[in-house]
């Protein structure tokens, strides 16, 4: 049987795989992107995301997509609300509408918005990706569930916190963090659940005490995406009886967890629409890194695994597409000299991001919430004073 080549192959067709594949498109280099979902609309893509002007905005501009991004901004997404487990705020920042800061985008758009840049036919659906091992030269080869191999010259692992080409590099395995999120949605907020529109607010809430809590961020659909947050052993969902099967047994074995809080923020669980979905949250070691292997590097979470605690990890993962696809245009023929260049700006900035995401999770879950996390967001305001006095 004869066996697919691609001179580039990227395994993932997350965001940061589509930032890759669209950078080097644009440069007229052709990439495959194999995924195992089976289609585009196989799944949710998530909620909200942050897009910082260092990183997501960068890629987006490296990407020839930032005119169509402004076009997507949730407005009024940027808007903030800290409250405690009695409701009350205690910090609330309003919306600017600028785009210096972290405007939001929907990562369902953002998504759409990096496929449809790329040419037909650029990501295989539905090749989800079983087996690798390495040949001379530092080409691959890569077996899909179907059965069928491709080889390629540069194959890239874009394929997330589970990662299958991970292996090649790395013994690194991702750790439970100590924090487990339960998503949640209420649909249609304003008109069928207005108490819970109004405790979140127009953009992001933190509602936080006793190492747990409620973060949630309004949708551009409308919609409140909810995660209720909780310090649990690894094993909690298996061992504590949460039958998730059953939603609303599962809504109050939740609840007991939040005896006594407000009740408009026990109703972000309450009276959620849908079933509840368990996340554990867990991470690659802070510093991850790897030793040069000939053919082969990672991007995103693949890469650098982390709590969503410091708004990086979509952020990065682009960011990481971009860079990678910069390196291989400025050095024609010489792979391995791009790896190096990529690899050597990757690690330290990968590292830096993780640490600050590890420090905040323990910020934002400490015994003493939301006090921390109102003493780091004040710390920010005072560097950016400095900052503009030239202090």
């Amino acid at each position: 049987m004869t066996t697919t080549h691609h001179p580039v192959a990227i395994i993932g067709g997350g965001l940061g795989g589509l930032v890759l594949a669209r950078v080097l498109h644009l440069g007229g280099v052709d990439a495959a992107v194999y995924d195992l979902e089976a289609s585009a609309a196989a799944r949710p893509q998530g909620g909200m995301l942050d897009m910082h002007v260092e990183s997501g905005q960068a890629a987006l501009r490296a990407a020839g997509l930032y005119e169509e991004f402004l076009a997507a901004i949730h407005p009024g997404g940027e808007a903030m609300r800290v409250i405690d487990r009695h409701g009350a705020v205690r910090m609330e920042e309003s919306d600017d509408g600028g785009t210096d800061g972290r405007p939001e985008v929907s990562r369902h758009d953002l998504r759409d918005m990096l496929l449809a840049s790329l040419p037909e036919g650029t990501v295989r659906w539905g090749a989800k990706a079983t087996g690798v091992r390495p040949l001379t030269g530092g080409r691959h080869e890569v077996t899909l569930a179907s059965g069928e191999s491709f080889t390629t010259d540069l194959l890239v692992g874009a394929d997330g916190a589970w990662s299958k080409i991970r292996p090649l590099l790395s013994a690194a395995r991702p750790a439970y963090c100590g924090i487990s999120f339960v998503e949640a949605y209420l649909d249609d907020a304003d008109t069928r659940h207005p108490e819970s529109a109004a405790v979140v607010g127009g953009g992001s809430l933190f509602a936080l005490g006793d190492e747990k809590g409620f973060l949630a961020h309004r949708e551009s659909d409308g919609r409140l995406h909810i995660y209720c947050a909780l310090k649990v052993p690894a094993d909690w969902f298996t061992t504590s009886g949460v039958d998730f099967t059953d939603t609303e047994a599962a809504k109050a074995r939740i609840l007991t967890s939040f005896d006594g809080w407000d009740e408009r923020l026990r109703g972000l669980i309450r009276d959620a629409d849908g079933a509840l979905v368990p996340r554990p949250i867990h991470a690659l070691p802070v510093g991850h890194r790897w030793d040069r292997v000939p053919g082969v590097t990672l991007v995103g979470d693949a890469a650098h695994l982390m709590s969503p605690f410091a708004g990086e990890g979509a952020n990065l993962a682009m960011l990481d597409g971009a860079e990678l696809a910069a390196a291989i245009l400025a050095h024609p023929g010489e792979t391995e000299k791009a790896l190096a260049v990529y690899e050597e700006a990757l690690f330290p900035r990968s590292e830096q991001a993780a640490a600050e995401s590890a420090a905040n999770l323990d910020v934002i879950f400490h015994s003493d919430a939301p006090q921390g996390l109102l003493d780091m967001f004040a710390s920010f305001g005072e560097r950016a004073e400095g900052a503009g006095t030239g202090s």
